[in-house]
């Protein structure tokens, strides 16, 4: 059975990395002791292996150890010989990219598929939509696709941003993104905020956490839903 966790983001303000859903990690990755980490977003430009450290601290709290996949010769075996797999935030262009180069596309949707525990934070909740074309990051790199994992039967905005009251910014909101996305293409996209994350259980999609999403469906104005609400019926 698949069991998914996409979140927003690893760190809320005020807070420690991964810390407000580390008790949910631990039930998470009950199963496995190692977890397979991906770190080929690389957040601000850091090496693999300084992110790939920085990532051991929380994981550490709940007594389970982090592999960076870059650590093997061949990441496609690691992939398929993994327990769990967490996929770190950065860039969704340099993500993807590396995630194409080094053909782990395929193999890593078909382990979490066939229910090998997953976590994405940001850019590795972006890839678990249908594409990453609703992600906010600068188009650094050039990916073969901007097809991704399609966990889930819409796209993802993580880090979503409500429009500030009285803000003297003149640049377009992220609702007037996703609505630009939408005069070019179909899919249901959520605006996840940071604390809030998805789950899945088998082919079952509920949001978690204290916030509300506000969900962006083609040719619908934008509505607010409640966390424990199914997200099966976005398609």
């Amino acid at each position: 059975m698949r069991s998914i966790i996409i979140a927003s983001t690893s760190k809320v303000f005020g807070g420690e990395t991964l810390d407000y859903i580390l008790e949910d990690l631990k039930n998470h990755f009950k199963n496995t002791d190692e977890i397979l980490f991906i770190p080929y977003a690389r957040p601000g430009g850091i090496s693999h292996e300084e992110y790939t450290q920085k990532v051991k601290e929380p994981f550490n709290l709940i007594d389970k150890k982090i592999i960076g996949i870059h650590e093997f010769k061949n990441p496609i075996k690691a992939l398929k010989e993994a327990k769990g797999i967490y996929v770190g935030g950065g860039n969704t262009f340099v993500l993807v990219n590396q995630l194409y180069k080094n053909k782990c596309i395929n193999t890593l949707k078909e382990v979490v598929n066939n229910g090998i525990p997953y976590l994405g934070t940001s850019a590795g909740s972006n890839i678990c939509g249908l594409t990453m074309s609703t992600t906010n990051d600068m188009p650094i790199v050039y990916p073969p696709s901007f097809k991704t994992l399609g966990f889930v039967p819409f796209n993802i905005n993580p880090h979503y941003l409500d429009p500030i009251i009285g803000s003297k910014h003149m640049g377009e909101t992220r609702e007037t993104r996703i609505k630009e996305f939408h005069q070019f293409n179909t899919q249901p996209v959520i605006g996840l905020r940071e604390g809030s994350y998805i789950q899945v259980k088998g082919n079952n999609i509920t949001l978690k956490g204290n916030l509300k999403a506000r969900i962006f469906e083609y040719k619908k104005e934008p509505y607010e839903i409640e966390s424990n609400t199914s997200l099966n019926i976005l398609k």
